[in-house]
This record gives C-alpha cells, structure tokens and sequence, in this order.
C-alpha cells in the first residue's frame, strides 16, 4: 500500500453467533438495549430530557462509586498516589454530574407541571446509587433502609454499605497509621467532626512529614467541593423548575435540598482553613 492512501474503516464484520445482532460496537455497549430504556409517560416532550438526564446521572453514579472505591482500597494499602489518582478521576465525573443539570436548567415551571404528575411518588432521593454514594462520604441515616424493604438484594448491599467504612473513614485510619492521633472509629452513624481529628489535620498541613497527606487532603476538598456544586445545582434547577412545591416523594422540596447544600463534607478540612 502507498503512503499516499488513505486508510479506511472495517465495514465487514466477521460471523456472529446471532445474526443482526449489529456492530461490534452496539454489542460492546449494549446499544440496542440502551436507547430502549427511554419510556416518557406523558406527550410533554420536556419529559424526555428528564428521563435521559436522570439516567445519564444514575450511570454516573454507578463510575463515581467505582473510582471512590478503588480509592478506599489503594488507602487501605498505604497507596497515596494510587487513591489520589483515583480521586482525581472521579472529579472529572464528578464535573460532568454537575453540569448535567444544565440540561433541565432552562425547563420552566409550566413545562414541569405538565408532566409531573405522571412521576407519583418517584423522586430522585429514592435512588440506591446515590444512597451508596452518601454512605461512601459518611452522610449515613439507617431509617432510609426502609424504602428498601421489599427489595432484598438492594436493602442488604445498602445495609452492608451502611456498617462499612466510608472513605473518610479509611483516610482517617490512614492517617492512624501514619502515627497521628485520629480517634478512627467507623460507625452506621453519620458522621461528625471531632478537634483531634482537625487537629491532625493541622499538622498534616504545617508538618513537612506529611506533604503527601497534604496533597490527599486537598484532592478530597476537590471531591467535597463538586458535592456541594452538585447539590447547589440540585436546588437551583428545582426552585427555577418548580418553585418552593413539596417535593414528589413526600420532602420539603426546596427547604430539604437547601439543607443538604449547607452540610460540608469531610467537615474538618474546611474548619482547619480557619487556622492555617
């Protein structure tokens, strides 16, 4: 072949065992499978972009808590720059969930009321993947199990997720490790500061031992900081989209999601800042 010639694509494919099971491609991702998943309720065409954003979020869900956890495993192991490049991946997907409530920004409270009927009593909080995600930063709450309760698998995986370490608790059992005076406890509780753990915090970011401590800490407050970006956006799109309404699982709506946007994660490297 020349070097002038211009390469093309395969479009033949070899035999399969289903014939018309389509490109390698749309079977790699389930193509077919996927763009089937979309079933609007209403003839409201703003329903469509709910549904898609909504299921675009619950996959992103599923990747975030896929590199948190890798995190927790590479700190268990005493592998800094492993966790913190884990970290550092999930921010990237942490970027794209919150600027995918751009996609219902603009959705006006006319447009939202025409469908929201057909949603019942189905409402974003009631979503597992999202529950593991709050039990991974610690916001844990054993009476939300009970939304659970004729789902076995998904109440005992949530149930176990509930009692496990969150990934601050492995950061601070890392820091333990490291000789620091951490009180580590890991608890089905959620989660509240303590002055000896700010206080390792503080020397984490004053004592030269621990640079790469330091670094873990920020690449944490970049994961806190996109929560909040996140649930700000959260509060954003629903008071523009609907006003101050009771939410349509049973919440305060907007007094709810500006509740949870106030609540710091990983609460004591913020509280340190005050003194460094």
């Amino acid at each position: 072949m020349g070097h002038d010639a211009v390469s093309t694509p395969n479009l033949s494919f070899g035999r399969e065992e289903e014939p018309g099971s389509g490109t390698p491609y749309a079977r790699y991702v389930r193509l077919e499978e996927l763009h089937s998943l979309q079933h609007p309720r209403s003839k409201v065409p703003a329903e469509l972009s709910f549904i898609i954003t909504t299921q675009v979020m619950e996959l992103l869900f599923d990747l975030l808590r896929h590199e948190w956890t890798l995190a927790q495993q590479a700190l268990r192991e005493d592998e800094v720059p492993a966790a913190l490049a884990a970290l550092r991946r999930g921010t990237h997907v942490q970027d794209v969930l919150v600027n995918s409530w751009d996609l219902l920004a603009t959705m006006t409270p006319r447009e939202f009321g025409s469908f929201r009927e057909v949603l019942g009593e189905a409402s974003g909080f009631q979503s597992s993947a999202f529950l593991r995600l709050e039990f991974l930063l610690g916001n844990k709450s054993e009476h939300l199990l009970r939304m659970y309760e004729e789902v076995p698998g998904t109440h005992q995986e949530l149930a176990g997720a509930l009692r496990a370490p969150s990934l601050y608790d492995d950061v601070l059992a890392l820091l333990a490790r490291r000789g620091l005076a951490v009180p580590y406890e890991p608890s089905a509780q959620r989660y509240q500061p303590l002055p000896q753990v700010q206080e390792a915090w503080h020397r984490v970011y004053t004592e030269p031992a621990y640079t790469d401590l330091a670094g873990l800490g920020e690449a944490l407050l970049d994961a806190a900081e996109r929560v909040t970006r996140w649930r700000q956006k959260h509060y954003s799109a629903v008071k523009r989209s609907m006003g101050d309404k009771p939410g349509t699982g049973g919440s305060s709506g907007l007094t709810w999601l500006k509740r949870s946007a106030e609540q710091d994660v990983f609460p004591e490297l913020w509280t340190v800042r005050n003194e460094l």
